[in-house]
């Protein structure tokens, strides 16, 4: 196991999209865990989906926060060079989180300047000043942890998906950009010395997640009497990881900023999935299981008549499973929470933030 190397008490920690679903969740348990650390936050709370759910989130972190400036959040676009170098320039960050990016496979068909812009030149800008947070002898940026994603993965064969995989046939523009992400930090870590570690997200899923997601969106579609769709005919399967998980993994690479690799530059990437993938039609039954027993759906719903299953979607894969050998071995970490409990969690979530009762 690698030895931590970075104090998160008393830090100045920066993360970027904090009131998206992961960057919400994290700053949330930073600011319980480490009561002497400052976080500052930057998010453009952009309508991709429900701005409430994202009002929520904030309203979690103020409840956990300790002391009313221990988090700070700055309502901007990380595609704004002029707001990202300023928040540097005043703030300055020991440790930067950059989680915000335009999300989703299938809307990167219809909207790609979205993708470009946030993913891409709000990337370079993050970059851009963590380089200069070096400048006149200052200390600056001790660790930028940034999140890339399953999806570059595309449609490799082999699986479990390893970090050792060559990654160079994305079938998504998202996709496209998240390896570009990893090919940027690693070309800036060499160029400028800039720590940084990419995380391979998969398939996060929880309380007060993104509507955009199949569990979130199935259920919208189940309470209404809807039909859902079920791509690839059911034949798809998802390492989905509970949020609460992800945040863990997140903290623990936070404090471990990467020694030199054999190349010289301080340059690291991990999956982090829960290394158990899960049919998609196994999903939605658990899924409607537990919104039965949670109240949000009747006892007596009939399911089966409210799936339908269609083909593969563009820019979709059939299957994501990571291998998490090297997330073990460096911080002695692995997913571990079960589908079903997740999924009682954000089922519970759902009945008392949409007030349901049958």
């Amino acid at each position: 196991m690698l030895k931590s190397n970075i104090d998160l008490n008393g830090r100045r920690i920066l993360v970027t999209g904090a009131a998206g679903f992961i960057g919400a969740n994290l700053v949330c348990e930073l600011v319980k865990r480490f009561p002497e650390c400052k976080v500052m936050g930057i998010d453009n709370m952009n309508d991709y989906y429900d701005v409430w759910i994202k009002e929520y989130r904030l309203d979690r972190i103020a409840e956990a926060a300790q002391y009313d400036d221990q988090f700070e959040l700055v309502r901007g676009n990380i595609a704004d060079r002029d707001l990202v170098d300023r928040v540097f320039s005043e703030f300055k960050p020991e440790v930067v989180v950059n989680l915000a990016a335009q999300a989703g496979v299938r809307y990167s068909i219809e909207n790609p300047d979205a993708y470009i812009e946030s993913n891409i030149i709000g990337f370079y800008n993050i970059l851009e000043a963590c380089r200069h947070s070096y400048d006149d002898g200052n200390a600056g940026v001790q660790h930028l942890v940034y999140a890339s994603s399953s999806s570059v993965y595309g449609s490799n064969k082999k699986i479990p998906y390893s970090v050792e995989d060559k990654v160079d046939n994305p079938v998504s523009l998202y996709a496209a950009t998240k390896k570009s992400n990893e090919l940027l930090a690693h070309a800036y870590s060499k160029l400028y010395g800039i720590p940084s570690t990419g995380l391979r997200f998969f398939t996060v899923y929880g309380p007060a997640g993104r509507p955009d997601m199949a569990y979130f969106g199935f259920t919208n579609k189940l309470i209404k009497g809807e039909t859902i769709k079920i791509f690839n005919y059911g034949n798809c399967k998802r390492d989905f990881t509970f949020v609460d998980d992800i945040v863990q993994g997140v903290i623990s690479v936070m404090q471990v900023a990467p020694a030199e690799n054999e190349n010289g530059v301080r340059y690291k990437v991990y999956n982090i999935g829960n290394n158990d993938p899960v049919n998609l039609l196994d999903f939605v039954d658990i899924l409607q299981q537990e919104l039965v027993a949670a109240g949000v759906l009747p006892q007596d719903y009939d399911f089966e008549s409210h799936k339908e299953l269609v083909p593969m979607q563009p820019g979709d894969v059939e299957v994501t499973y990571a291998d998490v050998t090297a997330l073990q071995e460096d911080f002695g970490f692995k997913p571990d929470t079960p589908l079903r409990d997740g999924l009682r969690s954000f089922a519970k979530w759902y009945k008392e933030y949409y007030r349901i009762s049958n």
